[in-house]
This record gives C-alpha cells, structure tokens and sequence, in this order.
C-alpha cells in the first residue's frame, strides 16, 4: 500500500532552518505530482509547494524574492523533501506530504490546489516556530 510519513519536523527558533523528509512508499515514485500542505492553527489546510522529479516543475506560494522554501526530491530514496530557511512565527502549523497523478494536472503544481486534489497522504509533522 501507499505510504508517505513525514520527518524532521520540530521545534526552532525565528530564524533557523528546517529540512522535512518525506520517504514513500507503494508507488512509482518519479510519475506522481509531490507536494507539500501545511495547516495553521485553526486553519484550513493549505498548499506550500509541489514539484515534479521528471519534469523539474517546481511551484511555491511563497513570493520568488523571499525564496524560503525549497522543494527537491531524491529518486533513488523515493523522498522529497521541503527546506524552509529564514523560520517565522507564522510557518508554524502541521506540514504534510502528499502524492497525486496525473503530473500532466497544472494545478497539482499551483496554490490552487487542494487536499481533494492529492491523493495519497502523510500523517503530518509538527512544526512550531518560537519568537
């Protein structure tokens, strides 16, 4: 069966980096659409980024000029991975992974997306980032 489980979550302070992992499993790894979501504290979840390894398309909604987030991902581990830089009070939330086909879906690589949209998930991991 699919599996996606998130790691590398924690606490940090304003300023710090993280890197999430996301190893999966049960899929063909390079021909799904990865992305990441976080939800707020009594918020809906949201889209982060989402990136393909065979097509090299990467969308964050992050402005380009901030550049905090990054998204990457290693085939031969079948894992993506999220960088944050630059950490903020307002990063904090549960992140998670998820998995969608088919990559031939735009909108699986934009802000428009939604959890509908994915279909395989991780069970999330906390981030919480102190002032």
């Amino acid at each position: 069966q699919v599996q996606l489980v998130e790691f590398r979550g924690g606490l940090a302070h304003t300023g710090a980096s993280l890197s999430l992992s996301c190893p999966a499993s049960g899929l063909t790894f390079s021909t799904y659409a990865l992305g990441w979501f976080s939800q707020a504290p009594g918020k809906e979840r949201k889209f982060v980024a989402a990136g393909s390894a065979t097509t090299g398309h990467t969308y964050y909604t992050t402005p380009v000029e901030e550049g905090r987030f990054t998204i990457t991902s290693d085939n031969a581990k079948n894992t993506v991975y999220l960088q944050i830089n630059s950490l903020k009070p307002e990063d904090t939330g549960v992140y998670y992974c998820a998995a969608a086909q088919p990559q031939s879906d735009f909108k699986l690589f934009t802000d428009s997306a939604t959890v509908d949209d994915y279909d395989y998930w991780g069970q999330g991991t906390q981030v919480t980032v102190s002032s």
